[in-house]
């Protein structure tokens, strides 16, 4: 296993992520920011979060895919969404666990979620980039 992910003591326990990311490979995947493209480049759930966050966590396995590596393999994720307040973590949280479901992994690796006035097109309401670390 090229990634340990843990909580260690003295920072608070969250039960979406975790705090650290050990990384022992030999080699750093870094993924572009994905938004809810389908593979014909058309935007999947317009104006549901929760629906793209998903389309996201799948297009970021794929990519992942091709770079011969897995969920297991993320280091870490940033999301970016477009107005954050706290109402849309209900949603954002659907859309992972929903993806969790599909790709039968349980993706917690340190997230940062950054709060953004815009994405590249109006429908795109989240894209979310990841760094892995493969043997």
């Amino acid at each position: 296993m090229t990634i340990i992910l843990k909580n260690p003591e003295g920072l608070p326990e969250i039960d979406v992520y975790r705090q650290v990311a050990i990384a022992s490979g030999s080699k750093l995947v870094f993924i572009a920011g994905q938004v809810a493209w389908d593979a014909a480049g058309k935007t999947i759930g317009q104006g549901d979060l929760a629906a793209q966050v998903e389309q996201c966590y799948l297009n970021i396995a794929t990519a992942l895919d091709g770079a011969g590596g897995s969920f297991d393999d993320v280091a870490k994720l940033t999301f970016y969404v477009v107005d954050w307040t706290a109402d849309k973590m209900s949603p954002l949280l659907a859309g992972i666990s929903r993806a969790a479901a599909k790709l039968g992994v349980t993706p917690v690796p340190p997230t940062t979620l950054i709060g953004v006035a815009a994405l590249d097109t109006p429908e795109h309401l989240v894209e979310i980039e990841a760094t892995a670390v493969l043997d």
